[in-house]
């Protein structure tokens, strides 16, 4: 379902990757490894239509990224490194805005359930400058909880986690991969995932 061949991707004078490819099909994750500066983000961000690649070509369901437009980032949900939350609103603020802004509709109890899902339980209307970055960290991974977009694309999603929410991520993430989703994330950790199956690919070497 998600196809890349040949992927180059140049940053000034540096070429940071080249022949790059892998496939997925439904119920797989690709977790991407490689050092610092290997360009585990720059693939992400080619997968999302952020960067084009200087080589190569991603298809989706067998058609060029680039020419679905917003029919390909209709079924993607990516979560970057940064939270994208926005500090002097609640955690429940930023969720419904979030989902508003995506032009979603998003109930404030189905939210209210999906921050408790992520340990934010008690926090809700607290504004997020008074939060851990731990704490900030689930405020945006709470979009996962009910998000049923065919393709997950996460940039180190278990960063400033403990290990139960970690945990908690990673079911998450199995569950969706169980449903038939896709998924590829950057990770310094382990992939453990209670359902599907797990392919792995090396930048920089």
């Amino acid at each position: 379902m998600l196809e890349a061949s040949n992927l180059e991707c140049v940053r000034g004078e540096r070429r940071l990757f080249a022949g790059v490819g892998f496939r997925l099909e439904a119920g797989e994750l690709l977790s991407l490894g490689g050092a610092n500066g290997a360009g585990k983000t720059s693939l992400l961000r080619m997968i999302c239509g952020l960067t084009p690649p200087a080589t190569g070509e991603i298809r989706w369901r067998d058609q060029p990224t680039n020419q679905l437009g917003a029919e390909f980032r209709a079924e993607l949900c990516y979560l970057g490194h940064h939270n994208a939350i926005k500090e002097e609103l609640t955690p429940l603020e930023n969720l419904l805005t979030t989902a508003h802004l995506a032009g979603e509709s998003l109930a404030e109890e189905t939210a209210l359930d999906a921050l408790a899902t992520v340990g934010l339980a008690g926090r809700e209307d607290l504004p997020c400058r008074y939060l851990s970055q731990g704490q900030k960290r689930r405020v945006a991974l709470a979009r996962l909880v009910h998000e049923r977009r065919a393709l997950w694309v996460l940039d180190e999603p278990y960063v400033a986690l403990d290990v139960a929410a970690v945990a908690m991520v990673a079911g998450l993430i199995g569950a969706h991969l169980q449903r038939g989703g896709l998924a590829v994330l950057t990770t310094h950790q382990a992939v453990a995932l209670t359902a599907g199956t797990v392919r792995e690919l090396r930048l920089g070497h």
